[in-house]
């Protein structure tokens, strides 16, 4: 067992959170532990803290652990955007330089953050509920093109 310093804990619990869902800090705890890590409930706590960490509805109704600003390690990368629109956005509309996207209720900030956090040049920014999502577009785009653009990220 080793005590790592902060950013290589982090680090992994950025790992392990993106590979499953996580719906405990103990779960978490234990996890870190069977990889060889010793941390605290407390030391967990703090990190996902730290992380941005909130906890989202994934399908089946379940709450786990997400870390929206992990999109912005990996800005520049689709495949984060494209996962994250795929696991959550269950539909998508749109209206002059709107575009509305659905998630299972809870999950709508999550996906907003990562929009934001990705700078694409069509969005001017979102605004998110519970489970509803406002793309405000550029004006000269549109909705439609930028709604086509996330469906096809999102799988739909």
């Amino acid at each position: 067992m080793a005590t790592l310093g902060k950013p290589q804990r982090q680090h992994r619990i950025l790992r392990i959170i993106e590979e499953q869902a996580i719906s405990s800090q103990g779960q978490l705890v234990q996890l870190l532990e069977a990889d060889g890590v010793v941390a605290t409930q407390a030391t967990v706590s703090r990190d996902l803290e730290e992380l941005g960490a909130v906890k989202v509805r994934i399908p089946g109704g379940a709450m786990a652990y997400a870390i929206p600003e992990h999109a912005r390690e990996r800005s520049g990368s689709d495949d984060h955007l494209r996962r994250l629109l795929s696991d959550f956005v269950v539909e998508i509309a749109h209206s002059a330089n709107i575009v509305v996207l659905r998630t299972p209720p809870g999950s709508a900030h999550v996906v907003g953050s990562a929009l934001d956090r990705a700078s694409l040049t069509d969005v001017l920014g979102t605004v998110a509920g519970d489970d509803t999502l406002l793309v405000v577009c550029q004006e000269s785009v549109g909705g439609a093109a930028v709604a086509a653009h996330l469906a096809q990220l999102a799988g739909l």
